[in-house]
């Protein structure tokens, strides 16, 4: 088995921590991982991404030129990453900031999951990348729901573990939320 991905947004978006969350399941289940983070000098507001490929095998390079899994969160990124995915790939997409009519390749699965709106009526934007996490889950079926929400507060500082009950909701809503479309 190998699963390799793309996680791509902004920064601030919390891409990165998307990736990091996906690394600790994986490595808690005794999988090999590999997280590899990109990002603009300006961090914040730039563009920022990572892969992670997680096997049950050796893992040869973090590099992923043909992701098979994709967690896009604004145009930007989706414009740089929609070509690059491999034929028969699925991603999910945050449709509060990319246009689905953006999609242009029919041999990749693109899944709508408007993770703003639903990080809104959640009570916090912050969480719209567990919103991602949770959709990537239902798309990919690599891990159980109840594996990430697991997961979190070793997932999460120890200063944020009062958000934890929120995290797993946010998780819950994007995994629920594809399911109905899958």
């Amino acid at each position: 088995m190998i699963f390799e991905s793309v996680m791509a947004g902004f920064g601030g978006q919390g891409i990165l921590s998307a990736g990091m969350m996906l690394a600790h399941i994986a490595s808690h289940k005794g999988l090999n991982v590999t997280w590899f983070p990109s990002y603009g000098a300006e961090q914040r507001g730039g563009t920022a991404n990572c892969t992670v490929v997680i096997s049950d095998l050796e893992i040869g390079s973090p590099i992923v030129t043909a992701p098979a899994y994709g967690l896009i969160m604004n145009m930007p990124s989706f414009n740089k990453f929609q070509p690059r995915f491999r034929k028969g790939a699925k991603a999910v997409l945050d449709t509060s900031l990319i246009d689905p009519s953006a999609v242009t390749r029919t041999d990749v699965g693109f899944f709508g999951l408007n993770a703003g709106d639903i990080a809104r009526d959640l009570g916090n934007v912050k969480v719209a990348n567990m919103v991602m996490i949770g959709g990537l889950l239902a798309v990919s079926g690599l891990f159980s729901l109840q594996e990430a929400v697991a997961e979190l507060p070793n997932a999460l500082s120890k200063k944020h573990h009062d958000l934890i009950p929120l995290n797993e909701r946010a998780l819950s809503k994007g995994f629920s939320e594809i399911k109905k479309l899958n």
